[in-house]
């Protein structure tokens, strides 16, 4: 694990004042209060996807922002963990639209699905929306990511894997019975709790972090007082970290850096533990 101080270091390397534009910075200046706020600068539209719309993935919904006059935008699926429905992760479709990106929150074919089909899900679900997503939503297909929660984020860590053209994937609570991610290529932010005895930190999230090596760049958060169904519901600093993290790697948007860097206290009344590399 790489010290604070070391980290802090790194970020000093490219000052925040010497960030240049990429083409695909979305919104206002960001502030702590804006990456925290329920609602983001974008109005958002809602549309659902019925079942047997394209083969590969059940159902979902499409959150995405209302209006296109600041070009596209990137897009994220996300699918639920073991027994849940796509409920669970219905929060993170109006509050991550409303920063500027497409959401497709699925629902799995069955509640009982494992990472491995989880992660096919994703995987049709992306291209599913990279086809239809540049007309009916404004989406830049080149520009995708992937999150998922519980055995939902080891399918994301699958998906990752085996689609390295991502741009971003966020495993929360992830569980696996694979640790071998050594071959993953994608910026990878996994989210642990504390509190998690479905999927202990130290059993999973933590050594696929450690075997994340070949990713470009990768972040584990370990949140204070998180049990494993934390992320099932609405959570500032889970939706803080994230939006950082996708603005980061999706949108290649350097304002967001310094929500990752230097990296947030730890131990802390957020998070109990932090480790990552250091992205300029």
């Amino acid at each position: 694990m790489l010290s604070a101080t070391v980290l802090a270091a790194a970020c000093a390397v490219v000052p925040a004042t010497h960030a240049t534009a990429t083409g695909h910075e979305r919104g206002p200046d960001p502030t702590e209060q804006s990456i925290t706020a329920v609602t983001g600068p974008y109005a958002v539209s809602v549309k659902e996807v019925p079942a047997k719309t394209a083969p590969g993935f059940n159902k979902g919904t499409v959150y995405y922002p209302s209006s296109r006059k600041d070009g596209t935008f990137g897009g994220v699926v996300i699918i639920p963990g073991l027994l849940e429905p796509e409920s669970t992760m219905s929060w993170f479709g109006p509050r991550l639209a409303s920063q500027g990106f497409v959401v497709f929150t699925l629902e799995a074919f069955s509640l009982a699905d494992f990472p491995e089909p989880r992660a096919g899900q994703l995987l049709a679900a992306l291209d599913h929306l990279a086809a239809t997503g540049p007309a009916a939503y404004g989406l830049d297909p080149s520009r995708l990511a992937v999150m998922g929660h519980s055995m939902g984020g080891g399918g994301a860590l699958r998906a990752a894997q085996q689609r390295p053209s991502l741009r971003a994937a966020i495993p929360m609570a992830p569980w696996h019975t694979d640790r071998a991610w050594q071959d993953v290529r994608v910026p990878t932010m996994i989210q642990a709790g504390d509190n998690d005895f479905i999927a202990g930190a130290g059993t999973h999230a933590l050594p696929f972090y450690d075997n994340l090596t070949a990713a470009p760049e990768k972040a584990y958060l370990l949140f204070e007082n998180a049990g494993h169904f934390t992320w099932a519901v609405p959570g500032t600093q889970i939706a803080k970290y994230s939006i950082a993290w996708l603005k980061r790697y999706v949108d290649d948007d350097t304002r967001y850096s310094r929500f990752l860097c230097p990296p947030p206290p730890a131990p802390g009344a957020v998070l109990q533990d932090h480790r990552g590399t250091c992205p300029a």
